[in-house]
C-alpha cells in the first residue's frame, strides 16, 4: 500500500470529521518462519504506515485486540497521536499474553504490559469472556460490535483497518475473518500490506 504523506492532524478526517478506527491484523513471523506473513524486515514500514494512515482517517479512538505485531504497533502509534484506546480481548490479559503475545521473540512482554496498564487505567479494557475461551473469531465481532457502539456514541463514522499479507491462509484466518465480516457489514476498509507485494504475496 502506498500511503499519502499529511500534515492533517489527527482527529480530523478529509470530510473534516473524526473516526472511530477498528484494527486487525498480523502477528509477527516466528523465528525460522518459512512462509513470510510478516517479517522483521517490515516492522518498521508498517508500523509508520499504521501511524500515517490513522492520521489520514482522523482517528480518534482505536479498537483492537493487542496481539504482538500490527495490534500492538497500532496502540502505540495511537498512544503517540493521543487518541482513545479501547482494548478487546478473549481471555484475561495474562492468558492472552501467553498465547499470543511472548510466544514470539522480542520485546513484545514488555510492551504488552505498558498498553494493557495504561489502557485498563484509562477504562478502556474490554475482556469479553471466560479465559479459557480464547474464541479469536468471536473475538473479531466484538471487537467490530465495540467500535460499533463508540461511534454511536460519539455520533462519529467507523472505519476499519486491516493489516495484513493480502491474502487468506485458509479457514483458520482470523484477520481474513476480520476483513470478510467489515465488508460484510459494508465498513470502509483500509488494508496495509505486511510483506513486500512483489516478493511475497506468493509465500
Amino acid at each position: 500500500m502506498q500511503v499519502e504523506l499529511s500534515d492533517r492532524p489527527a482527529g480530523i478526517s478529509a470530510c473534516g470529521k473524526g473516526q472511530v478506527v477498528a484494527l486487525a491484523g498480523r502477528r509477527v513471523d516466528p523465528p525460522g518462519s518459512e512462509v513470510r506473513r510478516f517479517p522483521a524486515e517490515n516492522y518498521e514500514r508498517v508500523r509508520g504506515e499504521i501511524r500515517q494512515v490513522l492520521r489520514r482517517l482522523g482517528a480518534v479512538e482505536l479498537v483492537s485486540a493487542a496481539a504482538c505485531g500490527a495490534d500492538i504497533m497500532a496502540l502505540e502509534a495511537a498512544d503517540e497521536l493521543e487518541l482513545r484506546r479501547r482494548v478487546v480481548l478473549p481471555s484475561a490479559p495474562e492468558i492472552f499474553r501467553a498465547t499470543s503475545v511472548i510466544d514470539r521473540a522480542g520485546d513484545w512482554g514488555a510492551r504488552y504490559d505498558r498498553i494493557i496498564a495504561a489502557v485498563k487505567a484509562a477504562g478502556g479494557l474490554v475482556v469479553i469472556r471466560d479465559a479459557r475461551a480464547g474464541d479469536y473469531f468471536q473475538t473479531n465481532y466484538d471487537i467490530l460490535d465495540e467500535a460499533a457502539r463508540a461511534a454511536a456514541g460519539a455520533g462519529l463514522p467507523l472505519a476499519v483497518i486491516v493489516v495484513w499479507n493480502g491474502f487468506s491462509r485458509g479457514d483458520d484466518d482470523v484477520t481474513a475473518h476480520f476483513l470478510a465480516e467489515a465488508r460484510q457489514r459494508a465498513l470502509p476498509v483500509t488494508e496495509i500490506l505486511t510483506v513486500d507485494q512483489a516478493l511475497d504475496l506468493a509465500n
